[in-house]
């Protein structure tokens, strides 16, 4: 079986009031979405799925053979939709797994893609855990969780992991699993 990896890349950014959306915003020496999808690739997935939605991505070097784009059309209407479009993906791909991520979570690092990825077998689900807290992300959903995630709407995988917690491995992890919604958040990432 192929192993996948996906990254969300779809959202509007609504809450960001910089200059340009906060996945093609300046951090260190990259974007906050090059960031992510650099630490995803190193993890050495079979291929990592990025699923795009209110801003076109390109790879920042061009093309790397393991990374596919799939546009989810109605990014506007929440994660819900893309992560549909990650699990189809992965189904496509012929995977029994898909371990997704968001792409501005800038301190989930390689490891932490690596750790999840290779949770044990009977897990159902496996979630990072970052200093005793869960993640959000990364996030392993074996094949027979994927008709319990909701279609619609802004949740991810959390009301399942909710309802099944006896299908739940804790992965833990180093790093950080804080997001980047405002320019105050990249500010201080910045400053790190």
């Amino acid at each position: 079986m192929p192993s996948v990896a996906a990254l969300l890349a779809a959202g509007g950014a609504s809450r960001y009031t910089g200059a340009t959306h906060k996945l093609l915003a300046p951090l260190g020496g990259s974007t906050v979405w090059a960031t992510a999808l650099e630490a995803v690739v190193a993890a050495g997935f079979d291929h990592v799925v990025v699923v795009t939605g209110a801003v076109p991505l390109t790879l920042p070097d061009g093309r790397h053979p393991t990374v596919i784009f799939r546009h989810n059309p109605r990014w506007a209407d929440g994660q819900a939709g893309s992560l549909q479009v990650a699990v189809a993906a992965a189904s496509d791909l012929g995977a029994d797994r898909v371990t997704v991520g968001l792409a501005d979570q800038p301190g989930v690092g390689t490891a932490s893609w690596r750790d999840v990825a290779g949770a044990p077998d009977d897990c159902r689900i496996a979630v990072a855990v970052y200093g005793g807290r869960v993640g959000p992300t990364p996030v392993r959903l074996h094949r027979s969780v994927w008709p319990l995630l909701p279609v619609e709407g802004d949740a991810g995988a959390r009301h399942v992991i909710a309802d099944h917690p006896s299908w739940v491995c804790r992965v833990p992890c180093v790093g950080s699993g804080a997001d980047i919604d405002t320019v105050e958040d990249l500010d201080r990432w910045n400053d790190c």
